[in-house]
């Protein structure tokens, strides 16, 4: 009944969103640097966001975590400012900036009014070309990183997944956590963050969307402003292709607890294949769709050995796997593990037609709602440009879901899907395993 009454209100909200394909222009500032737009006049508002490929991912070898531990500095203080006078003035113009690195990109984004939207480009401009590691701030950030690594040490769902990882990825970037280890974070100093800053910000590793009032002549202009003054290459290579390394083994990490974490994963698909679709809408008839998934029907529903059991294809952009978790009583672990594989092997026998109508109801009627503001436009823009999708994607997505058919279900189940590649990591005292 709550799924029935959520896809009716996915449905009516969609319906009332504007009927209109979404215009993304292609900009191109004079110094060269190529951006995504989608205007918008109706607020003076204007969103900025900015990704540097490569991201963590392009850590210096015995460096792991300088790439994110750099990042979280950078609005730490820039150019003349301290830490206190940079945050003092961004508050001033009613702005705000944020900083991310991920095992692809360091992401940043500006929002501002128009009315202030150059004088905040020009605190952006310095968080990126001049920041300034200072020595309070940089011990009180590295503090805050070491206590989420010393976090994520106590934490089983933190610890499956990182073994999760180091199993899939090994030695590439994406087998190691971007945060680093207590010991590498402690040894970096102000020199390995500039040289770190340096093998990421360059404007040859730029991606630019934006979203708002602005349009492209003063877009290109801004771009400039802001990015006109990096360098114009990184100083360290892209990762090459990550090689997947899962051969379907079960590893058991001890830890004192009544119940088991439960990790799985096996190979997913690149979104440029053309079976990806087919596989998106499989997952979600599998266990991507909560409670009206196949595993959360059986696991939890059926036999109550769950709260929640989920799946979802993770895709980076060096490789990508289909990940799925759970966490159950350590004496009922080895039956849950178990119907994971009997539900995942079951499938390729084929889904119905309402499983294959609820799911692509819910999969087009969600996806205009995450288009509800400029800065979440433009963050979706930039993630289109960093895994390479088209322009037009926005405007063909649902079509594109709307056209699988049951017989594609079946056909990318045979050839993604096998109970014995599945891979398990599970953290806890089970008991039958």
């Amino acid at each position: 009944m709550i799924r029935a009454l959520f896809t009716a209100a996915l449905l009516s909200l969609a319906a009332a969103l504007p009927a209109r394909a979404i215009d993304i222009q292609q900009v191109t500032s004079p110094g060269g640097i190529p951006a995504w737009l989608v205007e918008d006049h109706s607020i003076p508002f204007v969103a900025l966001n900015i990704a540097f490929r490569g991201g963590a991912s392009v850590d210096a070898p015995g460096k792991r975590g300088a790439v994110n531990l750099m990042t979280a500095l950078l609005e730490e203080g820039a150019g003349e400012r301290d830490a206190t006078a940079y945050a003092e003035a961004l508050e001033s113009l009613g702005a705000n900036t944020s900083f991310d690195a991920s095992d692809d990109a360091v992401t940043v984004s500006l929002r501002a009014l128009t009315e202030n939207r150059d004088e905040a480009a020009d605190l952006l401009h310095d968080a990126l070309t001049t920041p300034r590691f200072d020595a309070d701030a940089v011990e009180r950030v590295r503090a805050q990183v070491q206590s989420v690594i010393s976090s994520e040490a106590t934490d089983p769902q933190s610890i499956a997944a990182k073994e999760m990882a180091r199993r899939a990825w090994g030695d590439h970037p994406y087998g190691s956590s971007l945060n680093g280890t207590a010991e590498s974070v402690a040894a970096l100093t102000a020199d390995d963050l500039r040289a770190a800053k340096d093998r990421v910000l360059a404007r040859d590793r730029v991606i630019v969307s934006a979203a708002g009032d602005i349009d492209a002549a003063a877009l290109g202009a801004l771009i400039d402003r802001i990015l006109g003054d990096l360098p114009a290459q990184a100083t360290a290579p892209l990762p090459p292709p990550a090689q997947l390394k899962l051969t379907g083994e079960t590893t058991v990490i001890d830890w004192d607890s009544p119940q088991t974490v439960v990790s799985f994963a096996q190979a997913g698909l690149p979104m440029s294949d053309p079976d990806y679709f087919a596989a998106f809408v499989l997952d979600h008839i599998l266990g991507g769709g909560g409670f009206s998934s196949r595993l959360m029907d059986e696991i939890r529903e059926k036999r109550g050995l769950t709260y929640g059991v989920g799946t979802g294809l993770a895709n980076k952009v060096l490789g990508e796997t289909w990940q799925g978790g759970m966490a159950t009583a350590n004496d009922k672990t080895a039956e849950a593990v178990a119907l994971v594989r009997e539900v995942v092997g079951n499938i390729p026998e084929g889904v119905t037609d309402k499983e294959l109508a609820d799911a692509k109801t819910y999969l087009t009627g969600e996806y205009p709602l995450r288009f509800d503001g400029n800065g979440k436009i433009a963050g979706i823009l930039t993630g289109m440009q960093l895994m390479g999708m088209p322009r037009d994607y926005v405007n063909t997505r649902n079509g594109m879901i709307e056209k699988v058919t049951a017989a594609d279900v079946k056909r990318v189940a045979d050839r993604l899907l096998d109970p014995a590649k599945l891979e398990f990591v599970l953290v806890g005292r089970p008991v039958g395993l």
